[in-house]
C-alpha cells in the first residue's frame, strides 16, 4: 500500500501527541506536519518512526477524496 498523492489527511488533520521526526513534541490538529511533501504525500509513510496514529489512517478514497480540500471535508465529517 502506498500513500495517496494529493491527500495529506493523516499529515494535517489529526492531533499527534507522540514525537514525530522533525516534530519532537508532536503536532496539534489541523497543522501541517513537517513530513508532508509538496505533493501532499507523507515522506515517512511506511517508516518505523511514523507514529501509530498516522499509521492507523489507510490511504483510501473515503478519507483522501480527490484532493486536499475533499480530504479536509471528509476528516471534518469524521469528527462530527
Amino acid at each position: 500500500m502506498d500513500c495517496r498523492p494529493g491527500c495529506g489527511a493523516c499529515c494535517i488533520f489529526p492531533s499527534i501527541s507522540s514525537p514525530i521526526p522533525g516534530m519532537p513534541e508532536g503536532k496539534p490538529a489541523f497543522v501541517r506536519c513537517v513530513n508532508l511533501g509538496e505533493d501532499f504525500r507523507c515522506l515517512i509513510f511506511g517508516h518505523p518512526d511514523r507514529p501509530k496514529v498516522c499509521d492507523g489512517f489507510k490511504p483510501e478514497a473515503g478519507i483522501c477524496g480527490q484532493n486536499p480540500d475533499e480530504a479536509e471535508a471528509n476528516f471534518r465529517w469524521l469528527l462530527e
